[in-house]
């Protein structure tokens, strides 16, 4: 048991937990969408119950908002930090942990979801050019071939888990090109993923954060060796392009691919999952695609507003402040439900109804926003687009099953099996323009 997974666990979750366990007990509505089965099953019915007025709402140990304008003006204050505070630890033992860093994982520094400016500026431009809407624009041809062969190798007219066999293998298979992984490495990154995914979510139990630490050491160890082969051999992928340039090291290096590889894949299996179950069950939005095909990347974004892939973010009050009337002190963490912004309904008519030619639907704030705002964004609308259209024109009988399994995540929020019969398959269809 090393002392600095201890550490991270109790101040980033153990008095979360704590709290929530309280909490829960009571009945509040806080503890019930973060901690709970019917927060992750449908948060959304907790969030309006909880929006009330708009504005920040106090529940210990946080302050939480739903409003779309404050979510968004907090997103781009410099004045909040992404850190989570310290409170636990002397600085004697932050300074032996310091000597023990922890493996490179999403959520801790020097990943750029942990770090402010000016580090973040540091780590964020050697990877920009990656993500210019010009570089992705050049990943089509390819995500139209990888989509191609996973259609082809889905039964006809039979059985298949649209999770497993689809929707996880599109993003994992263009993110691993993109840092020069072999493809034959593509489940052992799924199950990775897996297991590290949950140091997103507020309070997880010591057992899952175990885990997510053991497979993050498993992760860096690839990566260093990985690294090492790159400078050796160099490719024409991202990595290669920062092992070349030497501004980050082996370290940061590390970092920067975990975070890659996270971030390019966990949105987009949730993104292409949502948008299978939400067009099935509205079979006239999925008509009304078919007729106008050109609605595909508006449909895209109302599914981004209705259903985000992450519901929540987090910043920390670097500073004592005010804010929609209400003062506070430096230190004071406000969750930003991202969820609850985009069904913000003085921002969005009906919000709750999906409606794939709304004419703001991209107004969402499903990506972030501000210096945070995701990098593969661009990449991953243009996956989930191609994605959904080729599966529904190859396959227009698709139907679920069975019920779909959540994962039992509330901050990255998406299925983990989807089962469903193909129906007979269509051999020609048209991509996406």
């Amino acid at each position: 048991m090393k002392p600095q997974y201890v550490y991270r666990w109790v101040n980033n979750h153990g008095v979360i937990l704590l709290f929530k366990k309280v909490l829960l007990r009571r009945g509040d509505l806080f503890a019930r969408l973060t901690g709970s089965a019917d927060g992750i099953e449908n948060p959304y019915a907790l969030i309006e119950q909880m929006r009330g007025e708009g504005g920040l709402h106090r529940t210990h140990p946080v302050w939480i908002t739903f409003d779309h304008g404050m979510v968004r003006e907090i997103l781009r204050d410099n004045r909040f930090g992404v850190g989570v505070p310290t409170v636990l630890a002397p600085r004697p033992v932050l300074r032996a942990l310091k000597r023990r860093p922890l493996p490179p994982n999403p959520v801790d520094p020097p990943s750029m979801l942990a770090i402010d400016q000016p580090e973040h500026t540091r780590m964020r431009k050697p990877v920009t050019a990656a993500f210019t809407p010009r570089a992705v624009a050049r990943l089509r041809h390819r995500i139209e071939t990888v989509t191609e062969e996973l259609l082809a190798a889905l039964p006809d007219d039979g059985p298949t888990d649209l999770v497993a066999r689809y929707a996880a293998q599109v993003p994992i298979a263009i993110i691993s090109e993109m840092l020069g992984f072999p493809d034959s490495d593509r489940e052992m990154f799924l199950r990775w993923g897996d297991d590290i995914s949950p140091l997103l979510d507020l309070g997880i139990s010591w057992r899952t954060h175990q885990r997510a630490m053991e497979s993050s050491e498993r992760v860096h160890r690839y990566l260093v060796e990985h690294v090492e082969r790159l400078r050796a051999e160099p490719g024409d992928d991202i990595l290669s392009s920062l092992v070349i340039a030497g501004d980050l090291s082996t370290y940061e290096l590390c970092a920067s691919a975990t975070l890659l590889m996270a971030a390019g894949f966990e949105t987009t299996v949730n993104l292409i999952g949502k948008g299978i179950i939400w067009l099935l069950r509205h079979p006239d939005q999925l008509d009304r695609l078919r007729a106008e095909p050109e609605l595909w990347s508006n449909a895209v974004e109302e599914i981004l507003r209705i259903d985000p892939p992450v519901q929540t973010t987090a910043r920390t009050t670097r500073t004592a402040l005010e804010i929609g009337g209400i003062r506070l002190r430096e230190g004071s963490t406000v969750v930003l439900s991202l969820a609850g912004a985009n069904r913000d309904p003085a921002v969005f008519t009906n919000p709750a109804l999906f409606d794939i030619t709304r004419d703001n639907a991209n107004n969402h704030l499903s990506f972030s926003s501000g210096i945070h705002v995701c990098l593969g964004g661009g990449l991953a609308r243009m996956e989930a687009a191609h994605a959904l259209r080729a599966l529904f024109e190859v396959f227009p009988d698709l139907r679920l099953t069975d019920p779909p399994t959540r994962r039992q995540l509330f901050t990255l929020h998406g299925y983990k099996h989807l089962p469903a019969h193909t129906g007979p398959r269509v051999h020609s269809h048209q991509t996406v323009g």
